[in-house]
């Protein structure tokens, strides 16, 4: 997933737009951006747009986090409507998204649906906590587990901090640690890297380098908070033309020289990581 564009719940005039924005994924949003006394309202919105969508696959439910009270009642409102997953926010631990997938699969059963149906992305920074746990996670055994993102400013709120960017825009040390932290538990578990948002929305320019950055670092993708975003992080993490040709000139480099562990294109050395490289972004292409 490329992009994964929040949609807050209970506005119908942004469900109806969201649909056209293009993005891989939609996160109908309970958490955050929905006040407490709308939330049953936005659970119901929820619903009624996952069970008239075509495109369920790509339809995933922010729910709230397990201490908010909020959680039990976002899940038995959206599991019958069968979403794609649940962004699971505010965790403490691999334990959270452990005892999740449990209250996933009795609900899954109970409604006739295959367990381990809805998938988890798990939002792992977000509380000071999950991020000196984050490498516990490499000991979680939850196949729903497809993918984990981090945020920065809820990891501002909880230490009491101020704004976690510098003047340059680039991250403090702290912020940089998490979103590290975070990158390199995606890859060790070998599921979805998703950089987290980039809030100035009127800032394209910004977002592109941003993507631009992100991608070459190793995510997979980027989570967005206004539609007029995702066409630009699409973009961003799309192979590019030349970078296609490459990868598939050294994936017939290695098939044309059997047992070789090195190959050389263009006056250039290419190794075993390379082929890799190169293989994963094919599949990315559906090559």
């Amino acid at each position: 997933m490329r992009s994964l564009l929040f949609v807050p719940a209970d506005s119908e005039r942004k469900l109806a737009k969201a649909a056209g924005a293009g993005a891989d994924a939609l996160i109908l949003d309970l958490e955050d951006s929905v006040l407490p006394e709308r939330k049953p309202h936005a659970r119901t919105l929820a619903a009624h747009y996952l069970t008239g969508s075509n495109e369920r696959a790509a339809v995933w439910v922010r729910v709230n986090d397990r201490l908010s009270g909020e959680l039990l009642k976002d899940l038995a409102a959206i599991v019958p409507a069968r979403p794609a997953g649940i962004v699971l926010p505010k965790i403490l631990g691999p334990h959270d998204i452990e005892a999740v997938s449990h209250y996933l699969e009795a609900l899954e059963i109970s409604h006739g649906l295959e367990a381990g149906a809805i998938a988890i992305l798990a939002l792992v920074t977000e509380t000071p906590a999950a991020v000196l746990r984050m490498a516990d996670l490499l000991d979680l055994k939850c196949a729903r587990l497809q993918g984990i993102s981090w945020g920065a400013e809820d990891l501002s709120a909880a230490l009491g901090a101020g704004d976690p960017r510098t003047d340059s825009g680039a991250w403090r040390a702290t912020y940089e640690h998490a979103r590290t932290q975070c990158l390199l538990a995606a890859h060790a578990l070998a599921i979805e890297a998703i950089d987290s948002v980039y809030v100035n929305y009127r800032d394209p320019q910004g977002l592109r380098q941003a993507c631009e950055h992100s991608r070459h670092d190793g995510f997979t993708g980027r989570l967005a908070v206004h539609p007029d975003q995702v066409p630009i992080i699409n973009a961003a993490f799309a192979p590019s033309e030349s970078e296609r040709v490459l990868a598939q000139r050294i994936v017939a480099a290695f098939d044309s020289v059997a047992g070789a562990g090195t190959i050389s294109l263009d006056g250039k050395m290419y190794d075993l990581p390379h082929l890799k490289a190169a293989r994963r972004l094919l599949r990315i292409q559906g090559q």
